[in-house]
């Protein structure tokens, strides 16, 4: 027999691993698009998105802003040092430094108008149930804000210092 008709001819055996179903609707309604797969419903995932800035319990916006701040500050530098149009010159670190700290500015200020327009509340998913009750108001949204571009400039800056101690 072909793989195919294989296929074909225990598509009726619901003892078969071929046919077990493994993406279920989290609630009743599958259209919601919360879907429960082997990935976002294990415990593997649930842990990992649970200790990332945005979603651990207790914290302030404010520092939850500066933690993700600092990574996108240090992340965003790198490309517009080394691949940016001046990479080959003396003043390379300097423009990655300014264009990072642009790119941090825009971001900031985009959430910033996301706070005013007076955001919803954060949707129950599998992997978060429980969202952060500081992002239940805008004003949650615009100390985090606050704290991403501090967070964002200082990140810049380390990296900045790193690359000219380092003379790359």
């Amino acid at each position: 027999m072909k793989p195919s008709q294989t296929a074909l001819a225990t598509k009726d055996r619901p003892s078969d691993p071929r046919n077990r179903e493994v993406v279920y609707p989290s609630g009743s309604d599958p259209q919601i698009g919360n879907l429960e797969t082997p990935i976002n419903a294990s415990n593997l995932a649930k842990k990992y998105l649970h200790s990332l800035s945005a979603y651990r319990d207790n914290v302030n916006p404010v520092r939850r802003g500066l933690e993700v701040g600092i990574v996108h500050g240090l992340i965003v530098f790198v490309p517009f040092a080394t691949l940016g149009p001046l990479r080959d010159t003396d003043t390379a670190n300097l423009v990655g430094l300014l264009s990072s700290i642009g790119l941090i500015l825009i971001s900031a200020g985009a959430i910033v108008l996301y706070a005013m327009s007076h955001p919803p509340k954060p949707v129950h998913t599998i992997t978060t149930p429980d969202a952060p009750r500081e992002f239940h108001h805008s004003s949650g949204w615009s100390q985090y804000a606050l704290g991403f571009l501090f967070g964002g400039v200082g990140g810049s800056a380390l990296a900045y210092f790193i690359f000219n101690t380092m003379g790359m």
